[in-house]
């Protein structure tokens, strides 16, 4: 689905659900990472989460969309559009948006563990990140340090 069909599937909803033109921008948005979508208040506009569309089913993302035009249209009626506002929980029962997202998976990247070992006394250091062989030594000794294994999780 691109960002124009996006943009004409929250305004037909937004015409059938909510008797309501959608008049503002509609579009996915990379950078969301655990949230389904998100109803910006200053320029009124849309942000859905494109996992949303990819992980789950259709309902699944026109609930989203329901749940981000309670937002859209409750705060330009001057109306509750925060989640703790009776108003907000009475519209979105009545269009059935979803209350909540699922879950969306986080892309984890493999972790890397690496091991320096102490030339002179075998002491074993664990670390994340490489460090500079020529400017740390050993703690304990003083003595140089050198890889010996790199672990990936």
């Amino acid at each position: 689905m691109t960002d124009t069909e996006l943009q004409k599937l929250v305004e037909k909803i937004s015409l059938t659900d909510f008797h309501r033109q959608f008049k503002h921008h509609a579009f996915f948005n990379q950078r969301l990472r655990t949230t389904g979508g998100r109803y910006q208040l200053q320029t009124h506009d849309i942000d859905i989460n494109p996992r949303m569309l990819s992980e789950h089913d259709m309902p699944t993302l026109v609930g989203i969309v329901k749940h981000e035009l309670c937002h859209y249209h409750l705060h330009l009626t001057h109306q509750g559009y925060q989640h703790r506002d009776a108003d907000f929980k009475h519209l979105l029962a009545q269009v059935h948006g979803s209350r909540f997202a699922p879950a969306v998976q986080i892309s984890s990247r493999s972790k890397m563990q690496l091991v320096y070992q102490c030339q002179s006394c075998g002491l074993l250091y664990h670390r994340k990140r490489h460090i500079n062989l020529k400017k740390y030594r050993c703690g304990k000794c003083g003595g140089p340090l050198r890889l010996i294994q790199t672990l990936r999780r």
